[in-house]
């Protein structure tokens, strides 16, 4: 076990103010494999001090020397891509080969897309007789979750550093480690002191000062809905800017005429991915009632070989969440077609990959996010039940339709009450906005949309 030591603040890792530390537990074999230190208010107070010391500076560099600076970021983590996938390994329990795909990769890339929009975006244009700048929006206040860990602080991070903003990350307390090698690599990539800092601590502590701090103007938030309404009052009273990426029960919606087989394969897939720890997961499958048992019969196949291909969920709480939830969907009457609320090894914080069938829209498994290996299949008798159903939740984060024909997938998804929308398994896009309608949440990560995030705007007339 190793003893972190230290917050990164203003350019250097400096001792913490409190003694108390957190421990980080490996969710495969459930040992403790380090300790970071749990951050205090005090701590909250110097990393803001610090990126407002910094904000001028920062946000009078060129666009073309931040851009350059994070194409050095992207480079650093590239060469350390190795060693990031094992550090979430580690601590979120997520299979190596998901790691580095994902956990490593993506951050990565999205790193490498903010280098060329710092270097590419008009920040200044002309409208009539005024000019509009586009001004960084000040110090941002980044609270992130421990599902994806690095993607998350860089999804926050590569925007605010490009558009010019400081930063405060307190990242989850369940995966500190990854946050600690960013910060190494920000270090390394020449990024000036104060720019951004890491504080790691508890989320009523160290994540209700950094919101509460009236030195930040922004605040970040990635997590739970009720927790984003919280932030959101807090910033409301303050008059301060959010963005808010919240919960998710998205729709796969398979239409008549779509390929079954492959609907119904990738939609398994999609929910079983990272252990089935993804606020945009299709955990609602959709079938019209005449191919109904037959989608059944093809996801508790499909489910059943994930078996030992899906890593065990990130603590023992959110293994009793999931089981509980397992627990309510057989309580509710819902037909359990694979897996169940047994965990499958002796050690670890494993779920089975899980099917539900007849399960109805008023069911909690139907209406709550569960974040865990479970999927829930409706049937719909034409596409106007359909679309009740797909949009019967209080969340709109993402969703899928599959069809013979794709304008009448692309039909169906303009329909449709969420932020994003994959077309017969359209591919993931890091340059698209990805953000929620409805409890959902508030603005977009990610591309042009993710950088408008962090600017405000000013204008001269003439």
């Amino acid at each position: 076990m190793k003893a972190y030591d230290g917050m990164y603040i203003d350019g250097a890792w400096r001792p913490a103010a409190g003694p108390d530390v957190i421990e980080v537990v490996n969710p495969a074999d459930e040992q403790v494999i380090a300790t970071v230190p749990a951050g205090t208010v005090e701590d909250v107070d110097a990393a803001v001090r610090a990126a407002r010391a910094a904000l001028p500076a920062w946000a009078a560099t060129p666009p073309a020397e931040r851009a350059a600076r994070l194409a050095a970021l992207r480079d650093v983590l590239m060469a350390r891509r190795d060693e990031i996938a094992e550090t979430v390994t580690a601590e979120l329990g997520s299979p190596p080969k998901l790691s580095q795909a994902v956990h490593a990769g993506v951050p990565i890339a999205v790193t490498g897309s903010y280098a060329e929009l710092a270097a590419t975006y008009a920040f200044e244009e002309r409208t009539g007789n005024s000019t509009v700048l586009h001004e960084p929006v000040g110090v941002v206040g980044a609270i992130t979750p421990w599902n994806y860990p690095l993607h998350q602080i860089v999804a926050k991070t590569a925007p605010a550093l490009a558009a010019g903003c400081t930063i405060v990350v307190k990242p989850a307390e369940d995966t500190p480690l990854v946050a600690r090698l960013f910060a190494e690599a920000v270090h390394e990539a020449g990024v000036p002191a104060g720019v951004f800092n890491l504080v790691t601590g508890l989320g009523p502590v160290a994540g209700q000062a950094l919101a509460e701090h009236p030195g930040v103007d922004l605040v970040s938030f990635t997590g739970s809905t009720a927790v984003g309404r919280r932030i959101g009052a807090i910033a409301a009273g303050m008059v301060k800017k959010v963005a808010l990426e919240l919960g998710g029960k998205s729709a796969n919606v398979i239409l008549p005429g779509a390929d079954l087989a492959r609907a119904v394969n990738v939609g398994v897939a999609n929910v079983m991915s990272n252990s089935g720890q993804t606020c945009s997961a299709w955990t609602r499958m959709l079938v019209h009632r005449d191919r109904y048992d037959e989608a059944v019969e093809l996801a508790a196949a499909a489910a059943a070989k994930y078996g030992d291909r899906i890593g065990p969920l990130v603590s023992a709480k959110q293994q009793e969440r999931v089981r509980g939830y397992i627990d309510k969907g057989v309580a509710e009457g819902a037909r359990l077609v694979a897996g169940g609320s047994d965990s499958p090894h002796e050690k670890g914080y494993h779920v089975s990959p899980t099917v539900f069938a007849d399960v109805t829209p008023e069911m909690v498994i139907a209406q709550e996010e569960i974040f865990g290996p479970v999927l829930s299949i409706l049937r719909y008798a034409d596409e106007e039940d359909a679309l009740r159903i797909a949009n019967g939740t209080v969340y709109g984060l993402a969703g899928a339709v599959w069809a013979g024909d794709e304008a009448e997938a692309v039909a169906f998804a303009r329909r449709m009450e969420t932020g994003q929308v994959d077309i017969n398994g359209g591919r993931f896009n890091p340059l698209a906005p990805f953000g929620g309608y409805k409890q959902s949440g508030v603005g977009r990560e990610l591309g042009t949309h993710g950088l408008t995030e962090y600017l405000q705007t000013k204008s001269f007339q003439f």
